[in-house]
Parts: structure tokens; C-alpha cells; sequence
């Protein structure tokens, strides 16, 4: 099989606009200083679409609220050199820790979801080609179907509801191989293609980011061809080859690193050079629910998957930014960048900025940092969930610098 190989575009690092407000400003406060910052534009190409052109090892799998990698190569060339450690606390999809590799930068990240962590294992430590990947699912197929067939009383009936019997005995099969270590990847592309209404999809009629059964537009006395078996094998290596279509030429280093932890209980390297990363975003996404169906095949023993309290409770978000400043203000490279990109909540009334209270924390726990400048994007409807009339319809980027003589 041949792939499209790209060489990772670089270029000469800059500043990003700190021109053209963009809306009112917000206040910087520290011991000795307080300023306003008036939030800046982002460069017009922001708002192109990636899907196009990015690495195709960024859509292993959906992930609701995912950073758009044009946005994180450009934060990442900006702020970091090739060989300088870039590290990401909140990784969840895994795009600025696969940037970061693709840019020649090392990379520690982190996340304390499951999923988070077998979609950026898999993006950063994928099969060295194609062909490598094809033979290894091949053999953990093979492996799968020596298995006993599963017993699909014993699972749960919101999931049976999902799928044909046949296609669920397969994908049960396929997933308890794929539950070990090492088997990252392929369980990435597994759960690319767990549910949609397409036929290169394994469940009934239903929506790509968040489970749920599309029977009601495609009724199964209508549209019985979307009921009827779905193998795995055809589907699985096709997803294979579509991960493989526009590889950028990197190799996975054993000095980089993931770490399946909350930020309270996260060692961070005793030094590093630039952290990008978006927190969770609060009160407006339920990780839980929208990715219901792919967290019980990670772990089955999850009964009814939780969201980290991180994106449900103020006070726990606010415990959680504050530890992170923390370390940052501990093990920061004096002239690094702290670059965080923060959702902001909106309902019908008001906006709630969360990038003001994380300026404040931030002043407060990492005083020897700076607020250069901040970046306002709105965020497109693909990007956004709503719940009890909250939205998150822009992000705040802030990019501090710490001081050289701090």
C-alpha cells in the first residue's frame, strides 16, 4: 500500500497578532502590576478547514471539543523550537502532543481519561507504516476469533440496542485483545468506526460524535440493508488505510511519555520548555455521555461512565488550574511559554469568562509569569454541544512568558 508522506512545515518563529481588539478587555493582575488586555483576532487561516490537510492520524476518532491542529501547529511553531520539551496536561484528543511530534519536539502528556489515552497513544506511537499496521490487525483479528463467543446477555442493553448480534460478538471479541497494553492503535481506529450510520460503520443507524440511534429517520422497515450484519474485518483494515493516507514523516520516540493521571496527582518533568494545552471544558461538554458508548468498550466494568468533576464543578476546575500553575511556576524554563486555551461559557443571557478567573489563578500560584497577549476564536457548530442553554462559542488563548529574571 502506498501512503502520502509529508515533511513537517516549519517556520520561523514569531509572535502571534497583538493587534485589532476583539472584544473588551480582560484584567491581568499581579502583586506589583495591573493590566488590561484587550483580547486579539487570530490569524485569518484559523478559520480554514484542516480536515483536508492535516496528518490523517488526527481523525482516528471522533473527540467533541477537539483543538483544530492548524491552530495547535501554529501555537506550537510559535512558542517552542524543534528538540525543546512541549508538554500537555490535558491532552484529550491528543492533537498538540502528535503536532508536537510531527515538529520535532519532544512531548510529556496527560489526561485522566481512558479515552484520551488510547487515542493519543496511538497518535503518537502508531505502527511505523501501513503495512505494519495491516499485519498487526490481522493478527489480533485472528487472535479474536479463537475467543469463546461472548455472551451478549450479560451486556448491558443500551449497547445491544446499538448493533446486530453478529457485529457485536465481533467487536466484544476484537476489543477484550485490544484492552492490553500495545494494542493502543488499533483500538483507536476500533472505536473511529464503532457508531454512525454509514456502511463503513459497525452500529445500527446513529450520529458519529455522540451515540445516538438514528432510528426514527431511518426506520428498519425503510432501510433494512442499515440493519443487516457488519462484518469488522473489511471495515477495521479500511480505516486502517484511510489513518494512513497523509502520514507527515515522523518517527515515536521512547523518551516521549503518557500518563493516565488527574493534574493533583501528575509529576511534571522536572523541567520543560513550553505547556499547551486546553482544560476541560467547564459545566458545557459531558465527556461522559457523549463518549458513553466508546468508554464502555475500553472498560466494560464501567457501568454508567462519570465525568472527571473537573468539567462539572467551579471549585474543582478552579483547585485544578491552580495546581497546574503551580507546578508550571516550578518547573517552567525561565523565557518558556505557558499558552492555555481556555472555552468560555455562554447561555442567553451573559458570558462567563473563565479566562478571567484563570488569569487571576494564575497571578496568584506562577506570579513570575506574564500575559503577553490574548487570542479570541470562535469556535465553529461542529466544535460545540449544548446543555441547559450553555454553549461554549469562543476560546480564549492566553499565552504568559515566564520572566527571565524571575
Amino acid at each position: 500500500m502506498q501512503v502520502e508522506t509529508r515533511k513537517a512545515h516549519v517556520s520561523t518563529p514569531k509572535l502571534l497578532p497583538s493587534h485589532n481588539t476583539a472584544s473588551s478587555p480582560l484584567i491581568f493582575a499581579t502583586s506589583s502590576v495591573r493590566r488590561k488586555i484587550s483580547p486579539v483576532p487570530p490569524p485569518s487561516y484559523w478559520k480554514q478547514s484542516s480536515v483536508n490537510s492535516e496528518c490523517t492520524l488526527h481523525q482516528l476518532s471522533p473527540y467533541i471539543g477537539k483543538l483544530k491542529s492548524s491552530i495547535a501547529r501554529d501555537l506550537i511553531i510559535n512558542y517552542s523550537k524543534p528538540g525543546e520539551l512541549v508538554i500537555d496536561p490535558f491532552s484529550g484528543s491528543g492533537t498538540v502532543p502528535l503536532e508536537a511530534a510531527i515538529l520535532g519536539r519532544n512531548l510529556f502528556a496527560a489526561d485522566i481519561s481512558p479515552y484520551s489515552k488510547i487515542l493519543t497513544k496511538a497518535k503518537i506511537f502508531p505502527p511505523p507504516g501501513p503495512d505494519d499496521a495491516l499485519k498487526l490487525a490481522e493478527k489480533v483479528l485472528k487472535q479474536a476469533e479463537k475467543l469463546p463467543e461472548p455472551d451478549l446477555k450479560e451486556v448491558p442493553e443500551w449497547v445491544r440496542r446499538f448493533f446486530h448480534p453478529e457485529t457485536l460478538k465481533d467487536a466484544l471479541r476484537f476489543a477484550s485483545i485490544c484492552r492490553r497494553n500495545g494494542c493502543e492503535f488499533l483500538m483507536a481506529c476500533f472505536l473511529g468506526i464503532l457508531h454512525h450510520q454509514r456502511p463503513g460503520f459497525l452500529s445500527y443507524p446513529s450520529s458519529h460524535l455522540v451515540p445516538y440511534l438514528r432510528d426514527k429517520k431511518y426506520p428498519p422497515h425503510k432501510f433494512p440493508e442499515l440493519y443487516d450484519y457488519r462484518p469488522l474485518r473489511p471495515r477495521l483494515l479500511a480505516k486502517i488505510k484511510r489513518a494512513y493516507r497523509r502520514k507527515d514523516d515522523f518517527s515515536s520516540s521512547s523518551g516521549w511519555e503518557f500518563r493516565q493521571s488527574k493534574i493533583e496527582n501528575l509529576t511534571f518533568p522536572d523541567t520543560f520548555d513550553c505547556l499547551i494545552t486546553s482544560p476541560p471544558y467547564m459545566n458545557t461538554l459531558d465527556y461522559g455521555r457523549d463518549n458513553r458508548l466508546r468508554l464502555w468498550f475500553i472498560d466494560p466494568s464501567e457501568a454508567r461512565p462519570t465525568d472527571n468533576p473537573v468539567t462539572r464543578k467551579k471549585k474543582a476546575f478552579h483547585r485544578a488550574i491552580a495546581c497546574m500553575a503551580k507546578k508550571v511556576e516550578k518547573h517552567l524554563k525561565k523565557n518558556g511559554y505557558c499558552i492555555l486555551i481556555v472555552g468560555e461559557r455562554v447561555n442567553r443571557s451573559n458570558t462567563e469568562h473563565l479566562s478571567k478567573d484563570i488569569c487571576r489563578i494564575m497571578s496568584e500560584k506562577a506570579p513570575s509569569l506574564r500575559l503577553l497577549s490574548i487570542i479570541e476564536d470562535e469556535i465553529p457548530d461542529i466544535r460545540r454541544t449544548r446543555k441547559n442553554c450553555l454553549a461554549t462559542k469562543t476560546e480564549h488563548i492566553l499565552i504568559f512568558k515566564r520572566l527571565e529574571n524571575a
